[in-house]
């Protein structure tokens, strides 16, 4: 090494002083490997620039993104035995509740909240994927309960945003019951005539897919989302077939009549209150059917 380097180089950063660089300033596409600036990130919604990749957006930000400016009231959900199971893996599930707990700032991996989209009043769910995945366990049943009898109580649609691996293993048998939990949830909200809607977002697999996901009034997805009950994989594997391209992608579904729609992420709002305000309340609905006769 000359002395540049070694003397005159060290010096004039000690003049300067030392710049701390964030570690979030820039965000890799998972899908192309583009560099995006977090800030042009942030503004696009968490979707790449580049190719249009929809990344996956934390609960806060989601639930920003759907209600009127961001104004929305969230409501306390019910508490569930932390572990019934007294559960172990290579950690006490305790312990991996306490960690995300920390690491996410949620309770569970679900968030009710309230408020208006395009002036329809509205309940709105969103699953925390950030939460160990976004898998299904007691308290998030009890947390969709929660939402359909507010949607009832305040006579307003329910919207549930899904994301989820599935069933939670540490909570057994208690996981799958939320299956028919949840779907009776639902029931109440269709049998108070009001419109349940469904956004599935990537990825929305397992038990969730098989429960309260795929009862939708009307049946949205993000682009190019995975929605199935198990992983490609596994039913190749299964079957001993090559499954087509895209195959359990939101396109594929869309084609196959499993969807009504799948919209960017940006049209979200405005479509979700076009629905709202097509779809109405049963006071709506009732009074368009006088008027009709």
């Amino acid at each position: 090494m000359s002395w540049l380097t070694t003397y005159v180089r060290p010096k004039i950063r000690n003049l300067l002083g030392k710049r701390d660089v964030p570690d979030n300033l820039w965000t890799q596409c998972e899908s192309c490997n583009q560099m995006i600036f977090s800030k042009d990130l942030q503004k696009s919604l968490n979707v790449c620039p580049h190719c249009g990749h929809h990344m996956r957006a934390l609960v806060n930000d989601r639930l920003a993104w759907t209600f009127d400016d961001g104004q929305f009231t969230r409501i306390e959900l019910p508490k569930a035995p932390a572990d019934p199971l007294g559960f172990r893996d290579q950690k006490k599930y305790t312990d991996r509740l306490k960690e995300n707990r920390t690491k996410t700032h949620l309770d569970e991996a679900l968030v009710v909240a309230h408020g208006t989209i395009v002036g329809n009043k509205a309940v709105v769910a969103v699953m925390a994927f950030e939460f160990m995945a976004g898998t299904m366990g007691a308290a998030l049943g009890e947390g969709i309960v929660a939402a359909a009898r507010l949607a009832v109580l305040q006579q307003a649609p329910l919207v549930i945003f899904t994301a989820s691996g599935g069933a939670r293993m540490q909570e057994g048998m208690i996981s799958l019951m939320q299956m028919p939990r949840t779907t009776i949830a639902v029931q109440m909200v269709k049998e108070a005539g009001l419109p349940y809607i469904v956004v599935m977002t990537n990825p929305t697999t397992g038990g969730v897919t098989a429960s309260f996901s795929m009862l939708g009034d009307i049946q949205i997805a993000e682009p190019n989302a995975l929605i199935g009950f198990a992983g490609p994989r596994v039913i190749e594997q299964t079957v001993r077939e090559t499954l087509p391209d895209g195959f359990q992608r939101s396109e594929y579904l869309l084609a196959h009549g499993m969807l009504d729609m799948v919209v960017q992420r940006s049209e979200m709002r405005t479509t979700l209150g076009r629905l709202l305000s097509l779809l109405g309340t049963r006071d709506t609905l009732v009074k368009a059917a006088a008027y009709a006769a």
